[in-house]
């Protein structure tokens, strides 16, 4: 067998032992020695299988303390997806604007459900972050991570943590990519404006006008990003 179909095996044979035993991101896994007798394989088997799987957060090793389950976080989803944009967009191909169309789909899905039910308490911390970003946009620009505060807050209460785990992954993705190449934020004035309208929509209870707001906050990012003749064809009805 070549040792990267062994090594393939081994990872899996070990996600699969997680699975069986019920362990937790911080729970220890058995010693290496019970691991390679367990699975059949030699010690230098394990080892690359068990950094391997180190590199995706599925495991965590732990020198002089053992191996123990990982935190299993979307970090490595989202430099991969990063990167992999990156190289295509060096090569031509539109592939931020592909990043910010599945981002815009998600959310502007979304809101109508955050409308319907959304809290007191998330709708004074939305407006709270809207204030941030009109006290930024006088000097320019709104800073990324207060961009980013909105977006992760809009979400809360759907209750959902894999949800707000993925959209924040477009997020982070998306803003990575941003710095590779150069792309900046729309005007501050212009994104605190979109930001006060969607959550003027949810204060208003209005999914549909929530998901229009959300939509015309995409606007200025589709026409920078999309290739010549796309944008207007493939802007969102409603």
């Amino acid at each position: 067998m070549a040792r990267s179909t062994l090594t393939a095996d081994v990872q899996e044979s070990i996600k699969q032992l997680i699975l069986e035993r019920g362990l937790a991101p911080g729970s220890p896994l058995p010693p290496e020695g019970e691991l390679a007798e367990l699975f059949d394989v030699s010690r230098v088997s394990l080892r690359e299988a068990l950094k391997a799987l180190q590199a995706l957060q599925v495991i965590e090793i732990r020198r002089g303390s053992g191996t123990f389950v990982g935190s299993l976080s979307l970090d490595p989803f989202v430099k991969g997806l990063a990167f992999r944009a990156a190289v295509r967009h060096r090569n031509g191909e539109p592939s931020l604007y592909e990043l910010m169309r599945v981002r815009e789909a998600l959310e502007a899905g979304l809101i109508e459900s955050v409308a319907a039910s959304v809290p007191a308490e998330d709708l004074d911390a939305l407006r709270g972050i809207v204030a941030d970003m009109e006290k930024e946009a006088e000097t320019g620009r709104v800073a990324r991570a207060t961009d980013r505060a909105f977006h992760v807050a809009l979400y809360r209460s759907l209750d959902n943590y894999l949800l707000s785990e993925v959209l924040d992954a477009f997020w982070a993705a998306m803003d990575q990519v941003r710095d590779d190449i150069g792309d900046s934020h729309q005007v501050g004035a212009i994104t605190a404006a979109h930001h006060k309208a969607i959550v003027d929509a949810l204060a208003a209870g209005d999914g549909s006008r929530a998901a229009a707001a959300m939509r015309t906050h995409f606007d200025g990012i589709r026409e920078r990003l999309a290739p010549d003749g796309v944008a207007a064809a493939t802007r969102p009805v409603g």
